[in-house]
């Protein structure tokens, strides 16, 4: 059934397809947004479980505080006034364990470095070298600091490796005999380098992960940290109801099956047999999801190759814990819990081996928490450990994956209660998710947490940008400029900058 023209068609409406629509429809365009799911949202998206209210994706978000990077896009986009927000502990947003210790990552950089020394204490010197490095990567990248990319100084640190970084701080020990007592891990004493790189979970740490990765989402971070109250599908649901009022369209329960062109024309047909017509494509889904719905003659042969061929990051094995009313204090940071020193080896651990950390959060449901009355622990997994369902489907895959669900559950219990030993008696029902679940939940191939895994040793190569070598057919997403609610909505900047012509869109941005 054939529907009528829009100026441009937006596949997918996670964070940045969203962004998008919002951006080109105020510009005056006619825009659709074609949604596989019932509900637009992605990654921002919630779900419930015996009554109870869980993220998907997005657990605590940085760079929120008037003047800061997110809140000046947000503030363009109608954000900033629509979401309920609460501050994480300023002294320490994230808490990094290892065995029995536990180190704080604070907010403000200055900060960040004081609640260290106590910790650290022949260590200021070091602690400034790297909080100075995390905003000097920050001040080279302009679109960061809402500024044209016209001097490219981003080259300096996409080609350099953040373990290398990290490890010139290994020397550095922690020192306090107040905080050196016996523990899980293979050394009473846990270099700094460690307790730096204690959160690389927001990242996918990997050995061949770039500097400016780190260094980027530890800027946004360490410059402020919060909690969405009442979840992270109140952002889906804001830039959809804006999206609508300025005469945008939003198509669920239609799945993308095939793209066509004619001329000037694109046609996408969806699983309902429906018919959409565009000038413009942007693709808020997996890149090479998305070039196997064009025909073959339209992409060069190279060009999809090196699209496929491009690693993805790697998947998470995640519990979601309703809890006992009044058992469990409501926590106001994020842990993050490591049986070892080596935050970076964690993601290659498979079988027995497995897991070698966790993060654990509760979700704020209302101000003033004092309870918790959910959470959510999260660890690696590769996606190989759940290959020989890959052909399954979400209820369908048999005893022996269930078995495996409940058996990797209780390991995860096991390390998760080593440090919260009082959580035993407080959960009331648990929710297991696979990289499986993962992937048939948000359509990321593998069930990737970040999609493609960006490589200091081939920055171009693993580098997406928002403009294709398919005249009028655009990315947007986490797989272009970088993951999370900050890089995302850069990268959609960045997109629609492809468009409408990016310095016109960043003097509107700044100056709302």
């Amino acid at each position: 059934m054939p529907m009528e023209k829009f100026d441009v068609l937006i596949i997918g409406s996670g964070l940045g397809g969203l962004i998008c629509g919002n951006i080109l429809s105020r510009e005056g365009m006619r825009v659709a947004i074609v949604e596989k799911e019932r509900q637009p949202g992605g990654n921002l998206r919630s779900f419930t479980r015996h009554g109870q209210k869980f993220e998907t994706g997005v657990h605590y978000t940085g760079s929120l505080e008037p003047g800061q990077t997110l809140f000046r896009y947000w503030k363009y986009l109608g954000l900033t006034d629509a979401l309920p927000l609460q501050k994480l502990d300023r002294s320490g947003f994230d808490r990094i364990s290892f065995g029995d210790q536990e180190f704080p990552l604070a907010q403000g950089f200055g900060n960040f470095a004081e609640q260290l020394l106590p910790y650290f204490p022949d260590a200021a010197a070091e602690l400034k070298r790297y909080t100075h490095k995390v905003a000097e990567v920050a001040s080279a990248f302009p679109l960061y600091n809402l500024e044209l990319p016209v001097n490219h100084q981003e080259h300096h640190y996409t080609n350099k490796s953040a373990f290398e970084f990290f490890q010139t701080f290994a020397h550095i020990l922690s020192s306090n005999g107040r905080h050196v007592v016996s523990s899980a891990s293979s050394s009473s004493c846990i270099p700094l380098s460690a307790v730096l790189a204690g959160n690389n979970f927001l990242y996918g740490g990997h050995p061949q992960t770039p500097l400016h990765v780190s260094s980027l989402i530890s800027h946004s971070f360490i410059s402020s940290a919060c909690r969405i109250i009442g979840g992270s599908d109140q952002i889906a649901v804001s830039l959809a109801n804006r999206f609508n009022s300025t005469g945008g369209t939003i198509l669920v329960n239609r799945e993308v099956t095939r793209i066509d062109r004619q001329g000037q024309q694109f046609s996408v047909i969806t699983s309902n047999g429906e018919t959409c017509h565009s000038s413009r494509i942007i693709s808020d889904i997996h890149p090479s999801v998305a070039l196997s719905l064009l025909p073959g003659g339209m992409v060069r042969p190279a060009y999809r190759k090196r699209i496929d061929s491009l690693d993805n990051t790697v998947s998470s094995f995640i519990l979601h814990l309703s809890l006992k009313p009044g058992s469990f204090p409501y926590l106001n940071h994020n842990c993050y819990y490591h049986h070892s020193p080596d935050p970076w080896n964690e993601c290659h651990l498979t079988g027995r081996q497995w897991p070698g950390m966790f993060l654990l959060t509760t979700a704020c449901q209302h101000p003033g928490q004092e309870f918790a009355e959910t959470m959510t622990i999260l660890t690696y997994m590769q996606y190989g450990e759940v290959a020989a369902w890959r052909e399954t489907r979400t209820g369908q895959r048999g005893a022996a994956y269930e078995d495996f669900k409940s058996e990797r559950a209780e390991k995860l219990l096991q390390l998760v209660f080593h440090r919260f030993p009082e959580l035993q008696g407080a959960i009331s029902r648990t929710d297991i998710s696979t990289p499986l679940t993962y992937r048939d939940y948000t359509g990321i191939p593998e069930g990737s947490l970040y999609g493609i895994r960006k490589n200091y040793l081939e920055p171009m190569i693993t580098t997406i940008l928002p403009g294709t070598k398919i005249a009028d057919f655009y990315f947007t997403g986490q797989n272009t400029n970088l993951h999370g609610l900050l890089g995302v909505t850069i990268g959609a900047v960045a997109t629609c900058g492809e468009i409408v012509g990016l310095k016109y869109l960043l003097e509107k941005i700044k100056g709302a």
